[in-house]
């Protein structure tokens, strides 16, 4: 009889409710059917009280937010800032790896920066730009092929495109490193540069563009005519997209279903559930930590 009640309280049962299932069902008892008429009776309280609060505040007036608002904050709050234009970062594209990209790496598809401007403008970004070297408006010629040249006029005169100057000097052609165009308005700026090149020349060059790099680099993928940056686009525990993309941050990170056993969680960092309680500890499992103990 003392165990099964020693075990019950551990679980967090009441005593007196221990001691009353314990005389129905008897000393003798198993304790999963001790278990089973606790949890039956803890749902029966839970609902009786919430009836009886429900009646007896039927004419109360809450004073606080309407329980919608606080169910699902997030989206509340995207839908407030999601149209505001002033807290989405600047967009720098790297026109010439977009458009290489799209054309698999074969040709000079400017098909995809148009698919790329699209994605952004659909996000509600206003404050777009996309360098391309100068000369990408010549003729296409057969070992560098341009196709859809028609859309880099139509976004210059969006004034979205911005060409890089390039000249001739004896009939050599002189371009201006269209790259470090790139960074010093992404880091001017505090905007986002959206290429799959990593700029290691440059990050040489300044340590704060290294760092700057590093933090607001947005790599992506095409799927056929599917423009895709990544969801976590500074890894599994960085910030996610919606927030990358602001300069104040506005939807919870953690959009994981709590843990069903909370702080009695035995799968440390193999849970995968959403632990508030760990959001800065050392998410180790119960037997690394044993054995870190033996350890010491």
């Amino acid at each position: 009889y003392q165990a099964k009640m020693d075990f019950a309280l551990k679980l967090g049962y009441a005593g007196d409710q221990i001691q009353a299932v314990l005389n129905k069902l008897g000393a003798d008892a198993l304790i999963n059917d001790v278990l089973a008429e606790l949890v039956r009776l803890g749902n029966k309280s839970e609902s009786e009280g919430q009836s009886s609060a429900s009646s007896t505040t039927g004419t109360l007036v809450p004073r606080g937010p309407c329980p919608k608002e606080i169910a699902s904050p997030e989206l509340s709050l995207e839908d407030e800032v999601v149209d505001n234009s002033d807290n989405l970062r600047p967009i720098v594209i790297d026109g010439s790896n977009v458009a290489m990209s799209h054309g698999n790496k074969e040709g000079f598809s400017c098909r995809g920066i148009q698919l790329a401007v699209d994605w952004f403008l659909e996000k509600g970004h206003k404050d777009i730009t996309v360098f391309v070297p100068a000369w990408r408006k010549e003729q296409s010629r057969p070992d560098a092929p341009i196709t859809d040249q028609e859309i880099l006029r139509k976004l210059e005169k969006e004034k979205i495109l911005v060409f890089t100057p390039s000249r001739r000097v004896q009939g050599r052609r002189v371009v201006c490193y269209d790259d470090r165009f790139i960074v010093k308005l992404a880091f001017d700026s505090d905007g986002i540069i959206v290429s799959n090149d990593n700029y290691r020349d440059l990050q040489n060059e300044k340590p704060e563009w290294k760092k700057f790099i590093e933090e607001r680099l947005l790599m992506y993928s095409f799927v056929n005519d599917k423009f895709m940056p990544p969801d976590d686009p500074l890894g599994r525990h960085g910030p996610s997209l919606e927030n990358f993309l602001r300069k104040r941050p506005v939807i919870p990170e953690h959009k994981k279903q709590p843990c069903p056993y909370g702080k009695k969680c035995t799968y440390g960092h193999k849970c995968k559930y959403y632990h508030p309680e760990r959001a800065n500890q050392p998410q180790r499992s119960v037997a690394d930590e044993l054995r870190i103990s033996a350890k010491l």
